[in-house]
């Protein structure tokens, strides 16, 4: 009996002794999770069976769940793409400006997600003829009047609503750069509108919503020329209709640089985009496939070799290798490639990125000392040259139907064609814009508001409160030469 005593008297000692070295181990904040985790798994496993989640039947559901989710990641990327934009220009441009960027970039997402909301989405993906949609206005979360199936039998319509209204104000987005400095506020605003509300849609429904560029074997995974080059005619004809910056150009015809105030923004707007490109590229297989990760590599690969040639450029041409020319080849590479992300090899999206790198600093000098068209940020060049070279690209490198891959010509002809159409129509579309809008509420501030800051004149606020005012008081200080530097670096 002494013996059964003393051994339950060891046992009960070695669970205690074990139950000391786990609390010594283990806070009680993780010794609280144990019974946690077992009443979480036993909710969802229980949760799991009462909706029906139990067996292969549901795989497809599950996929479509996924392929939601997917989808929803990349909206909010390419969405969070406007801060890119917004930090870049700002950067760009000078701080008397910083209000009127940062106004401009914030308010375009809101404006072109209501006209889309409202129009855009219908002539895009509405059914229609070939040419435009006629359908599906207003979007109410229905997907019949797109041809698509509802929820569960496909991923829920105000998903893909939400992606392709994310693109929708890219190309917005893009004009912003271009007109920038000078432009009217509400012009910009009513542009757009215009832009995105009818132009955009138009042309996208050409390719991507089966119309007639689509059925001619035109080739655009992402919008090198959907979206990119849309935005870059668009903005080509603003910048040439509005004329340069005051003091861009001499009356000797010599080119003034303006450099921008601040190119830590810039180069963090760079970044942004970068990552938000993430979801522009992988995002347009619109779900979650293997083929995702092949396109977000292709898509880094011609950023990075962008980003080398564009600074190797650079350097060679000017002797120093550029800040703004190796954030411009970054974007450059990253435009390229989208038309192609999906479809072309690994060493062809080098290939890509790299000729994009050396296009957009020859094309930034071309605009801006050759045709004196005043581009603060090189939106022309990043956004249409590049985005032009890289539709061409896929009719080249494709290795289904590429020149160089024995497809033959008939891809890089419909490459051609879909190039110079979409180009042409939103060239004729932004020019009677344009004019109309100057024609009608002005599209240009005056010269004093100019030279004043767009801050000022047309939002009456700073984005540096006090900078201005301290500035001159400084300058004043050191004697009139000095409030003439000041006064020349403000215009």
């Amino acid at each position: 009996m002494n013996r059964k005593v003393s051994r339950s008297k060891d046992q009960g000692n070695f669970i205690l002794n074990s139950i000391a070295r786990i609390k010594n181990v283990f806070s009680p904040y993780w010794l609280a999770c144990i019974p946690l985790t077992a009443i979480i798994v036993m909710v969802w496993n229980t949760a799991a069976m009462a909706q029906g989640f139990d067996g292969p039947e549901d795989l497809d559901q599950v996929k479509i769940v996924l392929d939601s989710i997917f989808l929803l990641v990349c909206s909010i990327l390419v969405i969070f793409m406007n801060a890119g934009f917004a930090m870049l220009e700002t950067g760009f441009c000078r701080q008397k400006n910083a209000v009127n960027i940062l106004a401009k970039n914030l308010i375009v997402f809101a404006i072109a997600t209501m006209i889309y909301w409202a129009i855009g989405y219908g002539f895009m993906y509405g059914e229609g003829n070939g040419f435009i949609g006629l359908q599906g206005f207003f979007f109410n979360g229905d997907a019949t009047p797109y041809g698509d199936e509802n929820y569960p039998a496909a991923i829920p319509a105000p998903i893909s609503f939400l992606f392709q209204v994310a693109f929708a104000a890219t190309a917005a987005t893009i004009v912003s750069g271009a007109v920038a400095e000078r432009i009217r506020f509400d012009a910009f605003l009513i542009f757009s509108l215009l832009l995105v509300g009818i132009s955009y849609p138009i042309t996208g429904h050409w390719v991507w919503n089966g119309g007639w560029l689509d059925e001619l074997g035109f080739s655009d995974f992402a919008g090198s020329t959907v979206v990119h080059s849309v935005g870059g005619w668009a903005a080509l004809m603003g910048a040439a209709i509005l004329g340069p910056r005051q003091g861009k150009y001499s009356s000797d015809g010599k080119v003034n640089a303006i450099p921008g105030h601040n190119m830590s923004i810039a180069t963090l707007g760079c970044l942004i985009l970068w990552i938000g490109w993430f979801g522009f590229n992988p995002g347009s297989e619109l779900a979650a496939t293997a083929n995702v990760p092949y396109i977000a590599v292709t898509t880094n690969l011609a950023a990075s070799a962008g980003a080398v040639t564009a600074t190797a450029t650079s350097w060679a041409k000017d002797g120093k290798p550029d800040l703004s020319m190796i954030i411009n080849g970054i974007l450059a590479g990253l435009v390229g490639i989208t038309a192609g992300c999906a479809s072309v090899g690994y060493f062809s999206a080098v290939i890509i990125g790299a000729i994009a790198g050396v296009l957009v600093v020859f094309s930034v000098a071309f605009f801006d000392q050759v045709l004196k068209i005043d581009d603060p940020v090189g939106a022309t060049s990043v956004h249409l040259v590049c985005g032009i070279w890289g539709t061409l690209a896929v009719g080249i490198f494709a290795t289904d139907g590429g020149l160089l891959f024995g497809g033959g010509i008939n891809l890089l002809f419909a490459q051609i064609i879909g190039i110079l159409t979409i180009g042409g129509f939103t060239v004729a579309f932004s020019t009677a814009a344009w004019y109309g809008l100057q024609a009608t509420v002005g599209i240009r501030v005056h010269t004093e508001e100019e030279v004043k800051g767009l801050d000022i004149s047309e939002h009456g606020m700073e984005a540096y409160s006090g900078f201005v005012k301290e500035a001159d008081i400084l300058a004043g200080g050191f004697g009139s030469s000095v409030g003439e530097v000041s006064s020349g670096i403000e215009l």
